[in-house]
C-alpha cells in the first residue's frame, strides 16, 4: 500500500479529530442522562430538598438524602462522574414518605443533582456542589 503525503495528512487529521470526540461525549453524559429521565421536560426547583455535604473528606462514600413529598420516582446524578446516573428510587402508592438516602462515590469535586418525578408528571430538581478533598486537606 502506497500512501502519498496528502493521504497521510488526511489520515493524521482524521485521527486528531477523532481523539476529541470522547471528551465531548463525556461532557454531555450528565445532560443526556438527565434528559433521558425527564424526557426533556422542564424542571421546577420547589418541593424537593437535597441534603449533601459541602465538603467530603473522602469521595468513596458521600452521604446524600433527598426528600420530595408526592414523588413517584427520584433520580440522583453526579455530573462529574464517568457514569452520571447514580441511583433511582421508585415509590408506590403505599409508601409512607418519599425520602431516599444513600452513599455515593464522587470522582472529584462536582455537582450532585436530584430530580423527582411527581405524581402529576411534573419534575422537580435540586442541586448541590460537593467539594471532594483528599484526607480533609482542601483542594
Amino acid at each position: 500500500m502506497n500512501l502519498s503525503r496528502r493521504d497521510a495528512l488526511v489520515l493524521a487529521m482524521g485521527g486528531v479529530a477523532a481523539s476529541f470526540l470522547p471528551q465531548a461525549a463525556l461532557a454531555d453524559a450528565a445532560a443526556d442522562a438527565i434528559a433521558a429521565f425527564t424526557g426533556g421536560a422542564a424542571t421546577a426547583t420547589d418541593g424537593i430538598k437535597l441534603d449533601a455535604p459541602e465538603i467530603a473528606e473522602n469521595g468513596n462514600g458521600v452521604p446524600v438524602g433527598v426528600d420530595a413529598p408526592g414523588a413517584v420516582s427520584i433520580a440522583i446524578f453526579a455530573t462529574g462522574n464517568p457514569t452520571p446516573g447514580v441511583a433511582t428510587f421508585n415509590f408506590g402508592p403505599a409508601a409512607g414518605s418519599q425520602f431516599a438516602s444513600t452513599r455515593i462515590r464522587l470522582s472529584k469535586t462536582q455537582d450532585v443533582v436530584a430530580i423527582a418525578k411527581m405524581a402529576d408528571g411534573s419534575f422537580k430538581q435540586a442541586q448541590a456542589t460537593v467539594k471532594v478533598t483528599i484526607g480533609g486537606c482542601g483542594g
